[in-house]
């Protein structure tokens, strides 16, 4: 069955990804941008200007859309950035979280972050109470927790790839080096599409470890 998909951080690292896939596999997408991220995005999809951390600038948009993905954060997140990770990352998901309600979405995706981990506590909290807010909504979700994507521009982690192997190895530490593990664009983009296209019953979540199984099939 075929989905009308409405996202919000469209024209991020993600989102530029994702649509054109959605849009192959013959969903259509509603993609919110800002009036200068038009161009960032591939043909195809309806564009809804908006601010994503104002529900007011497109509720009124999302029909008839079912499902809505949330892909809105801070770009390459580290611990000085910790004040956007509330300004930003958790009012963007309350803004979502409302809109959706009030459409009556069926089902909200929303993309949050591998935890618990050792580092990045501020982001992994701001990341936590979004998830506790979907649950609190009501609302059918799937939540994905990647925590690292890799892909074009985003290649330096690979130098940790023996640490990984490593520690993928060792019985005390294997649990924590899987939930932490990269997950590539390709299997981030094919996990994304399968959660459109399977909605669950209530929340599902998606660790790494099935993320990094994920693959497109026709």
């Amino acid at each position: 069955m075929t989905r009308t998909v409405f996202i919000t951080g469209a024209s991020g690292y993600i989102g530029r990804h994702l649509i054109p896939t959605l849009l192959e596999r013959g969903h259509t997408v509603k993609a919110l941008v800002r009036e200068g991220s038009k161009t960032a995005l591939a043909s195809g999809c309806t564009l809804v200007c908006g601010d994503a951390l104002k529900k007011e600038t497109f509720v009124d948009r999302i029909s008839p859309a079912d499902t809505f993905i949330q892909l809105v954060g801070v770009t390459h997140p580290n611990p000085a950035r910790r004040d956007e990770f509330r300004s930003i990352d958790f009012a963007s998901a309350t803004a979502s979280v409302a809109a959706a309600r009030e459409t009556s979405i069926r089902h909200f995706v929303y993309v949050s972050v591998a935890q618990p981990a050792p580092i990045m506590k501020a982001y992994q909290q701001v990341r936590a109470d979004a998830e506790a807010l979907i649950r609190a909504s009501g609302l059918r979700a799937t939540i994905l927790r990647p925590w690292y994507v890799i892909g074009p521009g985003r290649r330096w982690p690979l130098i940790f790839v023996p640490v990984y192997w490593l520690l993928e190895k060792l019985p005390s530490t294997r649990a924590s080096a899987q939930r932490l593990a990269l997950v590539n664009v390709d299997q981030m983009i094919a996990a994304l599409v399968y959660a459109v296209e399977n909605p669950p019953d209530s929340i599902h979540i998606v660790e790494v470890p099935h993320i990094r199984q994920s693959s497109l099939k026709d």
